[in-house]
């Protein structure tokens, strides 16, 4: 009669996996042993690509196709993963729009999707994933420093998007605290990712450390909110952006 425990891989799915800063977390989370489900909207190559790198390295990974605008899609990407790979130990909801325009010139389109991704999106990750979520698990949000400081013309909306980020994750974190589930906010400066793709010159020079922030790093705290040593750390929203806000 064997003695052996056998233990269980953690699942994590990631919303928005496919680049930059999802792509990243994605990886890092495989390198930690996590089984990775990650979802895409426009780029099935680089989700793809993202699977293959995971796989490659002996992790396992699968990629969904899911428009964090529609809940039905979320709830689908919910159920795939479970299916996969069994109930979810971390949910990192990065999925997230930028449209840029001033309060005299801003589209009601604009503004809905706008709404319907970063806010609503995210809340509806949270709750379809937190569904199939093992008690003790770890919700985290991919938010923005915008929502402490807008830092430029046109940005109204989105920082509004991203301050309410913030603010839902203080209440969910009540929400789930009986159930041992830390809710965290991370809040990037300027990243050199596709959303910031021809900007980083002049973006370098607002950041007092003088360089932009690589996806790698964002990861490097996305691992530690996925990780045991976060137990005691709920509620919280996380600033990394060279001093930006400062």
């Amino acid at each position: 009669m064997s003695n052996k425990t056998v233990v269980r891989q953690k699942v994590a799915l990631v919303f928005g996996g496919s680049r930059g800063i999802g792509a990243a977390a994605a990886t890092r989370l495989a390198e930690d042993g996590f089984a990775v489900a990650l979802t895409y909207v426009s780029r099935p190559d680089r989700a793809e690509q993202v699977v293959r790198t995971i796989e490659e390295s002996g992790g396992r990974a699968m990629a969904i196709e899911a428009d964090s605008a529609d809940p039905a899609a979320i709830r689908a990407a919910v159920a795939r993963t479970v299916e996969r790979f069994g109930p979810i130990d971390a949910v990192v909801v990065n999925a997230g729009i930028l449209r840029l325009a001033t309060v005299d010139t801003y589209s009601l389109e604009d503004l809905d999707r706008m709404l319907d991704i970063n806010v609503r999106g995210v809340f509806l990750a949270i709750q379809a994933a937190t569904a199939e979520m093992r008690d003790g698990g770890r919700v985290i949000t991919i938010g923005s420093n915008t929502a402490i400081r807008a830092s430029v013309r046109g940005a109204s909306v989105y920082a509004m998007t991203k301050a309410a980020v913030a603010t839902m994750v203080k209440g969910i974190a009540l929400d789930l605290a009986p159930r041992r589930i830390t809710v965290n906010n991370i809040q990037p400066g300027p990243t050199d990712t596709d959303m910031n793709e021809g900007h980083i010159p002049a973006l370098t020079e607002m950041v007092p450390i003088g360089r932009v922030g690589q996806p790698r790093e964002v990861a490097t705290l996305v691992s530690y909110l996925a990780g045991n040593e976060s137990g005691y750390m709920t509620g919280a929203s996380l600033t990394i952006d060279g001093g930006f806000v400062l």
